[in-house]
């Protein structure tokens, strides 16, 4: 990888980090829907100039519905999910539970495009779950009675793991439907779908009191920064170092996730929390076919030797 390329894959880490923290300055005035409308719909809108990129306008017209369709599971409930769940439970852990996208998208491909997963990514499914599991026990308090702070937490975490388990279906949905377009086309198509169905929520759930200052930046740095240019940036290391390498940067967002936390929000970040999260990056690596148990083929290669 080029020191160019190096540094625009630190920058999406970044940036996609960051989205945690803005959605949470942002929820905090707008609430969970109307932040989610907000960054679907100003990023739409940044991203409408693309559409006269050669083969862009035409392949979105080719597929408008599929695409439109795909934006509610990958871009309008993950996003209005992951906004309410930034109230309730910390930012950086958030992010970990987000780590679990690949995983989830391994399992979703393996029941639906039954892409059976080898043995080293099945192993891996299983580590990354075994990760999720701990981390709800341990942030649940599951060990004694619930409180109600305790319920809130389960109830967050809960709708981290079904934003995950959209955007697995969403990534299935693309390839079994939307395989071959121009991928500004999904994007910029799947975002203005987002937009369509959030519109009415939005307007339904504004609030009464207006949003100051901060949670309009807030908005409107998650819409432009995290989403539009983010976006960009991930096609870029795509079409540079193929699609295997640019989905490494999973491994990045909890790290920049946990530092905004603690840096902007004062957040606490525990050795359970880190531990887990390390379980559930290892099984996400696994799953994904990013690492592989390189231990157990070794010792097969030493026993075949022998």
């Amino acid at each position: 990888m080029s020191p160019l390329l190096l540094l625009e894959f630190l920058a999406l880490g970044a940036l996609w980090g960051a989205s945690f923290l803005f959605m949470r300055l942002g929820a905090a005035d707008f609430g969970p829907l109307a932040t989610a409308g907000l960054r679907v719909g100003i990023a739409a809108v940044v991203l409408l100039p693309l559409l006269a990129w050669p083969g862009v306008w035409r392949d979105l017209r080719s597929r408008a519905l599929p695409i439109l369709a795909v934006g509610v599971l990958n871009s309008a409930i993950p996003f209005a999910l992951f906004s309410y769940a930034v109230m309730h439970i910390s930012t950086g852990l958030t992010s970990i539970l987000n780590a679990t996208v690949p995983m989830t998208g391994a399992l979703v491909a393996w029941v639906w495009l039954k892409e059976r997963p080898g043995a080293s990514r099945l192993l891996g499914l299983l580590i990354g779950f075994g990760g999720v599991a701990l981390l709800v026990i341990g942030k649940s308090g599951l060990g004694g009675w619930l409180r109600a702070s305790s319920a809130d937490a389960l109830l967050a975490m809960g709708a981290c793991l079904l934003a995950t388990l959209c955007y697995g279906i969403a990534a299935s949905y693309t390839k079994r439907l939307l395989s071959g377009l121009h991928p500004l086309a999904t994007t910029t198509g799947s975002l203005w779908g987002a937009t369509f169905a959030l519109a009415l929520p939005m307007a339904l759930s504004w609030p009464t009191q207006a949003p100051g200052l901060q949670a309009w930046l807030a908005v409107t740095a998650v819409a432009v920064l995290c989403t539009a240019v983010a976006y960009g940036l991930f096609f870029h290391i795509i079409a540079q170092a193929g699609p295997s390498k640019a989905l490494t940067v999973t491994f990045l967002l909890p790290v920049f996730a946990l530092v905004y936390g603690v840096v902007f929000l004062q957040e606490e970040v525990t050795l359970w929390m880190l531990g887990c999260g390390l379980v559930v990056l290892l099984g996400t690596g696994l799953s994904t076919g990013l690492l592989r148990a390189e231990m157990l083929g070794r010792k097969k290669t030493r026993s075949s030797m022998r």
